[in-house]
């Protein structure tokens, strides 16, 4: 397998995929200690691979008794995980953040490959010139819409 982030993400989401209360709880030294790296790369996992665009939450409190606790947010019509995007969006959004969004409609099954290449296409705004400056405020407008019209359920 690849590098050592990769094993631990996969570690990670493999007990993810086991746990019927969608979230984990570890000690973070302990999990250093099963792939013997230091915390720091635990962390640096965390923060790269489980992000609030990809769909987890990840709460940590350090210290003696100090714990991680991974949640995969539920992205479905019924979840509250788009309500969540909409207020991180905010007013603005970068090229690659709503990538990342994007990437996970996908593995949610709630764009097929076709549909995350062609929102990708639209948000890139790779082919436009022009004066105009506020791409990431267009990008984040566009981003909130396209979420809100997933999460419509009067679709055909």
């Amino acid at each position: 397998m690849g590098n050592l982030a990769d094993r631990i993400e996969e570690y990670l989401k493999q007990i993810l995929d086991k746990t019927s209360e969608g979230f984990i709880v570890l000690q973070r030294s302990e999990l250093a200690g099963e792939f013997a790296c230091v915390p720091s790369q635990i962390n640096y996992v965390l923060d790269t691979r489980f992000t609030v665009e990809r769909g987890y939450l990840v709460e940590s409190r350090r210290g003696g008794g100090g714990y991680l606790r991974i949640i995969r947010l539920g992205l479905g019509v019924e979840g509250q995980y788009q309500q969540v995007i909409r207020q991180l969006i905010g007013e603005q959004i970068s090229s690659d953040r709503s990538n990342t969004l994007v990437e996970r409609l996908l593995d949610e099954e709630l764009v097929t490959t076709r549909e995350a290449a062609l929102i990708k296409s639209l948000l890139s705004c790779n082919d436009l010139s022009g004066e105009f400056k506020d791409w990431d405020v267009l990008r984040a407008c566009l981003m909130k819409n396209i979420l809100t019209t997933l999460s419509r359920d009067d679709l055909v």
